[in-house]
């Protein structure tokens, strides 16, 4: 990551401190913080290897429409190849960006056309989704619990729920400008990030200012997910195609 690249990544976190401060300690604010970044890596990482696979059919896995029937039975034979290569799954609706843009009403009308940004339900939805999709597989111990730390319900988020639904959608559209670049093997976006908060906001007790760490689990499926093989995935869903 160039200096610059960097500036821009720590100019967004920073921004995000700025919305946070005053409302929770260095520790809580590092666990909201970690908690989205994860997410948003999760998504950008399993949208990347989807489109890979759905290459020859010509389509985007965000563009699929899960009301449709095709795009139903396509999104199912995609869920089967992706748990299976990347141990998780997320519908194209429950992607980081589409819930950025619906907070940010740039996506989803109501009957009346009105715009509408509550996305606080979707989220903790979303979130317990992504546990769900793994049990029964290998990858379900380390996914169990893994957004515990990340409560939506919290009073310090704001006083109603449309003040914490006004500062998770700040939050989501400050993560929203960062690319992660997971088509650059040398980029390590999601690292710099953890680094950044971690060295910033550390001050738990046992810790020194600055100290890195980054939670077992989380590093844990870091390593897996950094290591998945693609042609497995590939493998698996042009089973799909063939039939």
């Amino acid at each position: 990551m160039s200096e610059e690249q960097r500036r821009q990544l720590q100019q967004q976190l920073w921004k995000i401190a700025d919305d946070l401060r005053g409302k929770m300690n260095a520790d809580e604010f590092r666990d909201y913080m970690l908690g989205f970044i994860f997410y948003k890596y999760l998504s950008e990482k399993i949208e990347r290897f989807a489109d890979e696979v759905l290459e020859g059919d010509g389509v985007k896995f965000a563009s699929l429409m899960e009301e449709d029937a095709e795009g139903a039975l396509i999104i199912e034979e995609v869920r089967k190849a992706t748990v299976e290569a990347l141990g998780y799954f997320l519908k194209p609706s429950e992607l980081f960006k589409a819930i950025a843009l619906k907070g940010n009403n740039q996506l989803d009308t109501n009957n009346e056309g009105e715009s509408h940004n509550f996305i606080l339900a979707d989220l903790t939805k979303i979130l317990k989704n992504i546990e769900q999709s793994t049990l029964g597989t290998e990858s379900a111990d380390d996914f169990s619990n893994l957004f515990e730390d990340l409560d939506l319900t919290s009073s310090k988020l704001g006083a109603s729920e449309q003040d914490k639904n006004e500062l998770v959608v700040k939050i989501l559209a400050h993560l929203h400008k960062i690319d992660f670049r997971l088509d650059d093997a040398n980029a390590d976006v999601l690292g710099d990030a953890y680094e950044y908060l971690i060295g910033e906001f550390a001050s738990g007790a046992g810790k020194k200012a600055g100290e890195f760490y980054t939670p077992q689990p989380v590093s844990t499926l870091l390593a897996k997910l950094v290591t998945s093989e693609k042609t497995k995935l590939k493998t698996v869903y042009s089973k799909r195609r063939e039939r």
